[in-house]
Protein backbone atom coordinates (compact mmCIF):
# COMPACT_ATOMS: atom_id res chain seq x y z
CA UNK A 1 0.00 0.00 0.00
CA UNK A 2 1.16 3.64 -0.48
CA UNK A 3 0.51 7.42 -0.32
CA UNK A 4 0.44 8.87 -3.92
CA UNK A 5 1.59 12.53 -4.69
CA UNK A 6 -1.64 14.21 -4.00
CA UNK A 7 -1.85 12.40 -0.54
CA UNK A 8 -4.35 9.47 -1.71
CA UNK A 9 -3.74 5.77 0.11
CA UNK A 10 -3.70 3.01 -2.79
CA UNK A 11 -3.12 -0.84 -2.67
CA UNK A 12 -2.60 -3.67 -4.63
CA UNK A 13 -2.23 -7.27 -4.50
CA UNK A 14 1.12 -8.41 -6.08
CA UNK A 15 2.31 -11.88 -6.54
CA UNK A 16 6.26 -13.09 -8.19
CA UNK A 17 5.15 -11.94 -11.55
CA UNK A 18 4.17 -8.33 -10.23
CA UNK A 19 6.64 -6.73 -8.75
CA UNK A 20 7.68 -4.83 -11.95
CA UNK A 21 4.66 -2.98 -12.66
CA UNK A 22 3.91 -2.46 -8.56
CA UNK A 23 7.76 -0.92 -8.91
CA UNK A 24 6.45 1.52 -11.60
CA UNK A 25 3.35 2.31 -9.82
CA UNK A 26 5.09 3.19 -6.35
CA UNK A 27 8.00 4.95 -7.53
CA UNK A 28 6.42 8.87 -7.16
CA UNK A 29 4.79 7.72 -3.73
CA UNK A 30 5.49 9.80 -0.72
CA UNK A 31 5.18 6.45 1.35
CA UNK A 32 5.01 3.19 0.71
CA UNK A 33 5.26 -0.24 2.34
CA UNK A 34 4.75 -3.98 1.56
CA UNK A 35 2.00 -6.20 3.77
CA UNK A 36 2.45 -9.76 3.13
CA UNK A 37 -0.77 -11.86 2.42
CA UNK A 38 0.91 -15.10 3.82
CA UNK A 39 -1.14 -17.12 6.34
CA UNK A 40 1.39 -17.14 8.80
CA UNK A 41 -0.28 -16.48 12.44
CA UNK A 42 2.91 -14.83 12.85
CA UNK A 43 1.92 -12.06 10.76
CA UNK A 44 -1.30 -10.26 10.77
CA UNK A 45 -3.51 -9.69 6.92
CA UNK A 46 -4.02 -6.53 6.02
CA UNK A 47 -8.12 -6.14 5.04
CA UNK A 48 -8.46 -2.76 3.92
CA UNK A 49 -8.01 1.56 4.26
CA UNK A 50 -11.22 2.15 5.03
CA UNK A 51 -12.14 5.85 6.37
CA UNK A 52 -13.90 5.82 9.91
CA UNK A 53 -16.97 7.49 10.56
CA UNK A 54 -14.88 10.36 12.11
CA UNK A 55 -13.39 10.85 8.84
CA UNK A 56 -9.95 9.90 9.53
CA UNK A 57 -8.22 7.02 7.26
CA UNK A 58 -6.98 4.25 9.34
CA UNK A 59 -5.68 0.45 8.06
CA UNK A 60 -7.58 -2.61 9.36
CA UNK A 61 -6.09 -5.34 10.53
CA UNK A 62 -6.69 -9.10 11.21
CA UNK A 63 -4.82 -11.45 12.74
CA UNK A 64 -6.71 -14.80 12.15
CA UNK A 65 -7.12 -16.09 8.46
CA UNK A 66 -10.50 -16.14 7.23
CA UNK A 67 -12.04 -18.57 4.37
CA UNK A 68 -11.69 -15.81 1.90
CA UNK A 69 -7.80 -15.86 3.01
CA UNK A 70 -7.97 -19.99 2.66
CA UNK A 71 -9.42 -19.63 -0.70
CA UNK A 72 -6.96 -17.42 -2.13
CA UNK A 73 -4.21 -19.42 -0.57
CA UNK A 74 -5.38 -22.05 -2.50
CA UNK A 75 -5.87 -20.49 -5.65
CA UNK A 76 -2.20 -19.69 -5.84
CA UNK A 77 -1.35 -22.97 -5.80
CA UNK A 78 -3.15 -23.62 -8.93
CA UNK A 79 -1.48 -23.45 -12.69
CA UNK A 80 -2.91 -23.65 -15.84
CA UNK A 81 -2.37 -27.40 -17.33
CA UNK A 82 -2.58 -28.95 -13.77
CA UNK A 83 -5.03 -31.92 -13.30
CA UNK A 84 -7.30 -31.39 -10.15
CA UNK A 85 -10.32 -33.66 -9.19
CA UNK A 86 -13.64 -32.77 -7.56
CA UNK A 87 -17.76 -32.96 -7.21
CA UNK A 88 -19.88 -31.23 -9.95
CA UNK A 89 -21.82 -29.08 -7.63
CA UNK A 90 -24.49 -26.98 -9.40
CA UNK A 91 -25.51 -27.19 -13.37
CA UNK A 92 -26.56 -23.56 -13.87
CA UNK A 93 -29.49 -22.79 -16.04
CA UNK A 94 -27.53 -20.88 -18.42
CA UNK A 95 -25.08 -23.82 -19.42
CA UNK A 96 -22.22 -23.95 -16.78
CA UNK A 97 -21.26 -26.28 -14.96
CA UNK A 98 -19.90 -25.91 -11.75
CA UNK A 99 -17.32 -28.23 -9.85
CA UNK A 100 -16.18 -28.01 -6.34
CA UNK A 101 -12.13 -28.65 -5.85
CA UNK A 102 -11.19 -28.23 -2.09
CA UNK A 103 -13.54 -25.89 -0.72
CA UNK A 104 -12.85 -23.20 -4.22
CA UNK A 105 -15.77 -23.55 -6.80
CA UNK A 106 -14.32 -23.89 -10.43
CA UNK A 107 -16.18 -23.85 -13.54
CA UNK A 108 -16.76 -25.81 -17.08
CA UNK A 109 -18.22 -24.17 -19.95
CA UNK A 110 -20.41 -26.14 -22.47
CA UNK A 111 -17.50 -26.13 -25.36
CA UNK A 112 -14.90 -27.30 -22.48
CA UNK A 113 -17.40 -30.45 -21.43
CA UNK A 114 -16.78 -32.64 -24.68
CA UNK A 115 -15.42 -32.95 -28.11
CA UNK A 116 -19.00 -33.86 -29.37
CA UNK A 117 -21.90 -31.88 -29.51
CA UNK A 118 -23.87 -31.20 -26.14
CA UNK A 119 -26.87 -29.62 -26.02
CA UNK A 120 -26.82 -29.27 -22.69
CA UNK A 121 -24.00 -29.96 -19.20
CA UNK A 122 -26.72 -32.63 -18.51
CA UNK A 123 -26.17 -34.54 -20.69
CA UNK A 124 -21.90 -35.36 -20.03
CA UNK A 125 -22.61 -34.72 -16.09
CA UNK A 126 -24.77 -34.66 -13.32
CA UNK A 127 -24.41 -32.97 -9.83
CA UNK A 128 -22.78 -35.24 -7.04
CA UNK A 129 -20.22 -36.84 -9.55
CA UNK A 130 -16.74 -36.47 -8.99
CA UNK A 131 -15.06 -36.05 -12.18
CA UNK A 132 -11.29 -34.69 -13.08
CA UNK A 133 -10.33 -32.20 -14.98
CA UNK A 134 -7.76 -30.09 -16.83
CA UNK A 135 -7.18 -26.37 -15.26
CA UNK A 136 -7.28 -23.92 -18.37
CA UNK A 137 -7.00 -20.77 -16.30
CA UNK A 138 -6.90 -19.45 -12.61
CA UNK A 139 -8.24 -15.62 -12.42
CA UNK A 140 -6.72 -14.38 -8.93
CA UNK A 141 -8.17 -10.49 -9.26
CA UNK A 142 -11.81 -12.43 -9.87
CA UNK A 143 -11.14 -15.78 -7.68
CA UNK A 144 -12.00 -18.24 -10.87
CA UNK A 145 -10.99 -21.38 -12.12
CA UNK A 146 -11.94 -22.16 -15.37
CA UNK A 147 -11.81 -26.26 -16.43
CA UNK A 148 -11.89 -28.46 -19.25
CA UNK A 149 -13.29 -32.09 -19.57
CA UNK A 150 -12.90 -32.48 -22.58
CA UNK A 151 -8.88 -31.88 -23.01
CA UNK A 152 -8.34 -35.28 -20.80
CA UNK A 153 -10.55 -37.16 -23.66
CA UNK A 154 -9.69 -38.39 -27.03
CA UNK A 155 -10.55 -36.05 -29.50
CA UNK A 156 -12.85 -38.40 -31.89
CA UNK A 157 -12.16 -36.43 -35.24
CA UNK A 158 -8.36 -37.00 -35.04
CA UNK A 159 -9.41 -40.48 -36.50
CA UNK A 160 -10.15 -39.25 -39.43
CA UNK A 161 -7.75 -37.28 -40.38
CA UNK A 162 -5.89 -40.99 -41.14
CA UNK A 163 -9.02 -41.29 -43.19
CA UNK A 164 -8.66 -39.13 -45.71
CA UNK A 165 -9.44 -40.58 -49.02
CA UNK A 166 -11.54 -42.92 -47.77
CA UNK A 167 -15.43 -44.09 -48.89
CA UNK A 168 -18.27 -44.34 -45.90
CA UNK A 169 -21.64 -44.31 -45.14
CA UNK A 170 -23.85 -41.60 -43.03
CA UNK A 171 -27.33 -40.20 -42.29
CA UNK A 172 -28.87 -36.57 -43.81
CA UNK A 173 -28.62 -35.12 -40.79
CA UNK A 174 -29.79 -31.29 -41.79
CA UNK A 175 -29.89 -29.26 -45.21
CA UNK A 176 -28.50 -25.93 -46.05
CA UNK A 177 -28.00 -23.49 -48.72
CA UNK A 178 -24.46 -24.35 -48.82
CA UNK A 179 -25.57 -28.22 -48.84
CA UNK A 180 -26.05 -31.02 -46.82
CA UNK A 181 -24.58 -32.11 -43.18
CA UNK A 182 -23.97 -36.06 -43.10
CA UNK A 183 -23.53 -37.95 -39.83
CA UNK A 184 -20.25 -40.31 -40.10
CA UNK A 185 -20.41 -41.75 -37.20
CA UNK A 186 -23.07 -44.49 -35.85
CA UNK A 187 -23.92 -42.66 -32.74
CA UNK A 188 -26.49 -39.94 -32.04
CA UNK A 189 -23.59 -37.30 -31.25
CA UNK A 190 -21.40 -38.54 -33.99
CA UNK A 191 -19.39 -36.05 -35.92
CA UNK A 192 -20.84 -34.69 -39.17
CA UNK A 193 -19.08 -33.38 -42.26
CA UNK A 194 -20.41 -30.86 -45.33
CA UNK A 195 -21.15 -31.94 -48.95
CA UNK A 196 -20.76 -29.08 -50.65
CA UNK A 197 -23.45 -28.74 -53.45
CA UNK A 198 -20.88 -29.11 -56.03
CA UNK A 199 -19.85 -31.94 -54.80
CA UNK A 200 -23.60 -34.32 -54.16
CA UNK A 201 -23.83 -34.53 -57.70
CA UNK A 202 -22.55 -33.83 -60.99
CA UNK A 203 -24.22 -30.87 -62.84
CA UNK A 204 -26.28 -27.85 -61.71
CA UNK A 205 -27.88 -27.97 -58.38
CA UNK A 206 -29.82 -25.21 -57.05
CA UNK A 207 -30.51 -26.51 -53.32
CA UNK A 208 -29.73 -29.80 -51.64
CA UNK A 209 -33.26 -30.90 -51.51
CA UNK A 210 -33.25 -31.60 -55.04
CA UNK A 211 -31.02 -34.65 -54.64
CA UNK A 212 -31.16 -36.05 -50.92
CA UNK A 213 -33.58 -35.18 -48.41
CA UNK A 214 -32.89 -35.29 -44.25
CA UNK A 215 -32.63 -38.97 -42.92
CA UNK A 216 -31.05 -40.64 -46.13
CA UNK A 217 -27.93 -42.91 -46.24
CA UNK A 218 -25.92 -41.87 -48.69
CA UNK A 219 -22.37 -42.53 -49.49
CA UNK A 220 -19.32 -40.33 -49.30
CA UNK A 221 -15.78 -39.49 -49.75
CA UNK A 222 -14.09 -38.07 -46.87
CA UNK A 223 -11.88 -35.00 -48.71
CA UNK A 224 -10.64 -32.79 -45.67
CA UNK A 225 -10.43 -32.90 -41.72
CA UNK A 226 -9.71 -29.49 -40.75
CA UNK A 227 -8.70 -30.22 -36.81
CA UNK A 228 -8.80 -26.30 -35.70
CA UNK A 229 -11.52 -25.42 -37.30
CA UNK A 230 -13.45 -28.41 -36.47
CA UNK A 231 -14.95 -28.66 -39.93
CA UNK A 232 -14.95 -31.72 -41.80
CA UNK A 233 -15.26 -32.14 -45.77
CA UNK A 234 -16.89 -34.61 -47.45
CA UNK A 235 -17.98 -35.32 -51.23
CA UNK A 236 -21.12 -37.99 -52.79
CA UNK A 237 -19.85 -36.99 -56.31
CA UNK A 238 -16.55 -38.06 -55.23
CA UNK A 239 -17.29 -41.58 -53.48
CA UNK A 240 -19.08 -42.67 -57.12
CA UNK A 241 -17.32 -41.18 -59.68
CA UNK A 242 -14.00 -40.39 -59.74
CA UNK A 243 -12.94 -36.68 -60.36
CA UNK A 244 -11.66 -35.69 -63.57
CA UNK A 245 -8.38 -34.23 -63.70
Amino acid sequence: MWEDEEGTICSAIADECGYEDLTARVAGARAAMALSLALDERHPLFTAVLPDSDGVLRARWRTEPTPSDRDWAFLKTLRPGQICTGTVSEIASFGVTFVDIGGVTAMINIPQLSWRRVNHPSDVVSVGQKISAEILDVDLIRERVSLSLKSLQEDPMRQFVQRVGQVTSGVVTKLAPIGAFVRIEAREDGLEGLVHLTELSEGHIDQPEDVVQVGDIVTVKILDVDLQRRRIALSCLQATVPRKP
